[in-house]
């Protein structure tokens, strides 16, 4: 395990304070059009182009730079407590990733709970990957950063490396800082937790690896690279999961919840999607 911590910049300081502010005048109350909303808020990054695809029967979005400079493809596999999120408003994320590391990226839009259960969305993301070519980077955010830890658990031809932010690799919610930081997370809570876990498991054990891969055998990973912040309710299951693998860990100290989708305010996503990007392309031309 390698863990680096990152003092928070104090213009930072200044936009959490105003986004504390803003939450705290404007509740909201999560639906998918609203989730897909706040992402579409997220600038585009110049000169990557977006497209609808399949790819091994998962259906998704290609994002495309105008020019790819390094080989390989990222497979991006998104958050929202397998309940939230689509492909298409992801993609502005997802192209902050393509344009930094030249490279072109799927976004599957694996099935949601509570219509398709678990272990859908590990079917679809399994199937998009095996569907994708031989050198692949897999990224995931939040419980998309537990069904891209599952791929690189795979046995056979797992992906070349992954990034995690925020990941949630633990649906038995047995961390501690699910109460140590629930004052400080202005997004998720245990309630929002446990209302995701009854809609994907639907009473399957929470202790399955393949729900919770906290739970799996984590001795033998290919390159990983996990970013997290100080400020958020699933802060243990990104240091746990370091401290039992040779993940590199990065701590970002008062940073939200998938913190690096504030890129257009906030240098911590800057920096963090900087270091990301040049990691994916690192380890893919190994």
């Amino acid at each position: 395990m390698t863990q680096t911590h990152h003092p928070i910049d104090p213009s930072d300081v200044t936009t959490m304070a105003a986004l504390r502010a803003h939450l705290a005048n404007h509740p909201m109350t999560m639906t998918r059009p609203l989730y897909d909303e706040l992402l579409e808020q997220i600038p585009d990054f110049p000169s990557v182009h977006y497209e609808r695809g399949v790819v091994g029967g998962v259906p998704g979005v290609w994002c495309r730079p105008a020019t790819a400079r390094n080989s390989g493809v990222i497979l991006y596999l998104h958050g929202g407590v397998y309940v939230f999120g689509s492909a298409w408003a992801y993609r502005h994320f997802t192209g902050q990733l393509v344009g930094r590391a030249g490279m072109p990226a799927f976004i599957a839009d694996y099935r949601l709970a509570p219509e398709n259960c678990f272990p859908a969305a590990v079917d679809d993301a399994r199937a998009a990957f095996r569907g994708l070519a031989e050198s692949v980077a897999v990224v995931g955010d939040s419980a998309g950063g537990a069904l891209a830890l599952n791929l690189l658990l795979e046995p056979v031809r797992p992906p070349v490396a992954g990034v995690l932010f925020s990941p949630w690799t633990d649906l038995a919610l047995t961390g501690g800082s699910i109460e140590t930081r629930s004052a400080e997370d202005p997004f998720l809570s245990r309630a929002a937790l446990e209302l995701g876990v009854t809609a994907y498991l639907q009473g399957q054990d929470p202790l399955t690896p393949l729900a919770s891969p906290h739970y799996a055998e984590l001795t033998a990973l290919p390159p990983v690279q996990a970013h997290v912040g100080t400020a958020e309710v699933l802060l243990d299951d990104a240091t746990r999961l370091a401290q039992r693998t040779t993940v590199e860990l990065h701590v970002w100290q008062g940073m939200p919840h998938v913190f690096p989708r504030n890129v257009r305010t906030q240098l911590a996503a800057r920096a963090a999607l900087d270091l990301a990007s040049e990691f994916i392309v690192t380890h893919s031309q190994d």
